[in-house]
Formats: structure tokens, sequence, C-alpha cells
């Protein structure tokens, strides 16, 4: 995800957002002019982004000097260091890609704490509660596509550092996102950011929506809009019932929902261009949304929910290697020898599968999928409460998914894949209506669709081609599309 410098470092002097030292911080402070010239300002990070080295080091000389002299003028009238300042160093201490900037900033929160200041530090153990910190963190990881990202967009986020670890997939990934939000287009950049707040907030993805916010913000929004979906235009909620239904059950999509938005008489009235880029920023935060969630990604160090100032309490130290939560305890121990029972049974059906389907026929096929989806849909999920900034963007938050053909009643007519194929329809409609991005999708999903490093667990060599097109099917299934 894009992230906007300009707005990192707000320049506030002792204001409320800014942390008290460890002694007199009650202190009141007047303003002077000389603020201007000495608390950090958005060039300063701005210019750490630069492709100059020169220039870089310089900012970063820059920052170092402008943090200390906050620091050590300690009189009434000087300049103290903002929240956002501080939070903006503890974001480049944990994820900046350059190794000179990333222990820079971590010299300087250590130097501020030392001079009793209240120092933010990160609530997760690392970007995922799923994958390992040092996994991603590891110095051999594609260092050029994260720098890339940096120098880009001013950050490396937690998506980013993740999805490095599928390099291919993660350039193609940032190529189409960048196309999507940043290039020229039929709708303007804070309207994307708006619509892909919209679509997170369909399913609670506060990340999404913190990181969209600022995009929006950066962009020239008003900041009114973010506070609930009522203050945005008209025009912008009339995408409200298709944006629940792609989201939900997009099997009920009917002719009439677009026609209700692009046919003359409609108001307010879309495009066609602009529908088909707002359609595709939503199924495009809809899908990452999912990716979040799956992943288990854990709030930016500078978003609500991913920082404290408060000293980390007992709960937070290391655990003893004895404990049950120990990745050489007994009970982790179990886990992996039954994990790897779960392999070979998986390995063996994949086998028999193949087998199966080559002297299957298209009746059985129908058949298989009616009794996959009465047997393995799940009708529920059920998540904690969102936050408040999430839900004031949603209209009726009770719309969720269900099953689209509960067992006992008709079910309604499914799709097949083949009536409509992105391939013979869906690319050159993108493409004719928003050059260069069918192709940008197409690559994406080409990338997507083949990517396998030929393991499962411990065995290297194997052709997992029948379990990602199980996924794929099963994924489709899930929303009323078969692919016979």
């Amino acid at each position: 995800m894009a992230s906007y410098p300009a707005a990192a470092f707000a320049s506030q002097a002792n204001g409320d957002n800014t942390p008290g030292r460890g002694s007199g911080g009650d202190r009141l402070c007047h303003h002077t002019e000389i603020e201007s010239d000495i608390v950090p300002t958005a060039k300063s990070l701005t210019r750490l982004c630069s492709r100059d080295e020169d220039e870089r080091v310089a900012a970063l000389e820059e920052l170092s000097h402008r943090v200390m002299l906050c620091l050590g003028l300690d009189k009434p009238g000087s300049a103290r260091l903002s929240k956002q300042t501080l939070l903006q160093l503890l974001r480049l201490s944990r994820s900046c890609p350059l190794r000179e900037v990333r222990e820079r900033a971590t010299e300087l929160l250590r130097t501020a704490q030392e001079q009793g200041v209240e120092v933010p530090r990160v609530l997760a153990q690392g970007p995922s509660a799923f994958i390992p910190a040092k996994q991603m963190m590891k110095e051999d990881m594609d260092q050029e596509i994260l720098t890339e990202s940096f120098l880009s967009l001013g950050r490396v986020d937690h998506i980013t550092m993740v999805m490095a670890l599928h390099p291919a997939y993660l350039s193609c990934f940032l190529k189409a996102q960048h196309a999507l939000l940043e290039m020229d287009g039929p709708l303007p950049c804070h309207w994307r950011h708006y619509i892909a707040i919209m679509a997170a907030a369909r399913h609670h993805c506060s990340y999404l929506v913190q990181q969209h916010s600022a995009g929006f913000l950066e962009a020239g929004g008003e900041e009114s809009w973010l506070s609930g979906i009522q203050h945005a235009p008209t025009k912008l909620r009339s995408l409200q019932t298709l944006n629940k239904l792609l989201a939900h059950r997009p099997w009920l999509i009917t002719q009439q929902h677009i026609e209700e938005l692009v046919c003359p008489g409609a108001e307010p009235r879309w495009s066609l261009a602009e529908l088909i880029h707002a359609v595709i920023l939503m199924a495009h935060a809809h899908s990452l949304s999912s990716f979040v969630w799956a992943c288990g990604l854990s709030p930016e160090p500078d978003h609500i929910g991913g920082y404290t100032f408060r000293p980390p309490s007992p709960s937070h130290l290391p655990r003893s290697p004895r404990s049950p939560n120990s990745p050489h305890s007994p009970a982790h121990e179990d886990g992996r020898q039954e994990g790897t029972m779960e392999v070979e049974v998986l390995m063996k059906r994949m086998v028999e599968l193949q087998q199966q389907e080559e002297e299957c026929t298209q009746e059985e096929m129908v058949t298989r999928f009616e009794r996959e989806r009465s047997e393995s849909i799940p009708t529920a999920v059920v998540r904690e409460a969102p936050p408040d900034l999430v839900l004031c963007l949603v209209e009726d938050p009770e719309f969720r998914y269900e099953d689209f053909a509960p067992r006992g009643e008709q079910a309604p007519p499914t799709m097949r894949a083949q009536d409509y194929s992105w391939e013979d329809h869906g690319f050159s409609l993108v493409n004719r209506l928003l050059p260069d991005m069918g192709q940008l999708l197409d690559e994406k999903f080409q990338v997507v669709s083949n990517l396998t490093y030929h393991r499962m667990a411990m065995h290297e060599g194997v052709d997992t081609h029948t379990l990602r097109k199980a996924l794929w099917n099963y994924i489709h299934c899930l929303y009323g599309i078969r692919s016979v």
C-alpha cells in the first residue's frame, strides 16, 4: 500500500498529541518563531526517499540534527518532538530496508528515551501473526523490490513485507495497484481511495481502512467523509448496493444494478469507464481484505492499535523455552507430527483425484460441484465487533455472506466460468476503458495461478497443480461459480 510522506512529520510543538517528558512534561511551553526552523518537517522524510544517495545522506543528517536540537532545548518556548514524528521514527526503525536509515531511527528513539521522552513501542511481534518475523526480516530477501517500494511509496508496509516472500507476485501486484490508485484514469485520486475504504469496511478490515484513509487525506479528501458514509457525495454513496453484493453475495447482482448507475436518467449517473474503474477498485480491496485477514497482518507501527506509549507488562516478556507455547514444547512437537500426517494424506488424495479426473464425465463433475456446495460452504463467519472508524463507513452492516442455496431450498442458477471469461470478455472491456489496466491485471492473474515452489511441507518436487486448482475452484464455488 502506498503511504504518503508529506503528511508524516506533523510539526506540532507540545500540543495535545505530544508525549510529555518523564520530568517536567506538564510544563507549559510557548510557541516561538524558531520552531519552524527546528522541528522535523515533512521535507525531512520526503528527502529520505530520494534515489540520490547523497541526498538521502544529507536528509538523514538534517533529520538527526533537528531531532537532537529538539531534545537539547529545555526551556520555555522550545520545540518538542510531536507524536507523529516519534511514530514515524518507530516505523523507520522497524521496516525501512535501508540499513543506515533504520539504524539511525533506532538510535534517535533510544536517545530521546534517555532524555526522558516517552517513546512509543510496537505492540506486535512482527508484520504477521502467523509468519515468524525472522522469516520476513532475513537479509537474503529480495531487498531490491523492498527498497524500490520504500523509495517510491515512502514506506514498506506489512502487506509488502509478507508478499515479498513471493517476489514475482509482489512485483506485478505493486504495478497494478499503483495504476489503480495513482495513474491517469476517470476517477479523481481521493475518490479512488474512498471507494477502497468503502470496500475494505464491508469486510471490517481496519488495516486497509487506515491505509487508504491516509491516502485519501493526502490526495486532498475532506476529513469529514471519514467520520461517516453519509458525509460522502451522493454519487459515491450510490455504489453501496453494488459494493455489498460484490463483497458478500455476487450471485445476486443483476443487469438492473448496472443500469441504475450508467443508463440515461440515472441520478447520479456513472460513465461506463468510471464504473469499471470503481468495480476494479472494490474487487481489489475486497480480495486484499481477505489477504490481510488470512495472513493475520498486524497494524502498522503508526496505525491505531499498532503502538503504545506504555512500558511492556510482564505478560509481554519473552516466554520460557519450557512454555506450552514455545516452538520446542511437547505441544508443538505433537502438532508438528500431526501436521506431517495430514500432508501425507493430502498428497495421497491428490494422486487419487488426478486419476479420477481422467475418467470423470461432465455430468459427474456437475454432481460433484453440487455435493461440495451443499456440504462444504460455511454459513457464517464470527469476528469481533469492528471498531467505530470502520462501522461508521458501512451501510446495512448486518448484510453478510450467506450460503447462496441453503439446504431444502431451490438453488438459484449458478454461474459457469465458461459463460463469461476474463480472456474473451473482461480483458478487452477493461483495456478499452482503462488503457493498460487489462494487461496489468492479466499479468497478476497469470502469476498467481501458476505460482508454485513444488513443495508441500517437508516434501520437495511435488506437482501442486491439483491442489492449486482445487483451491481455485473451491473459492469459485463459495460464490456460486462452477468451473464445469
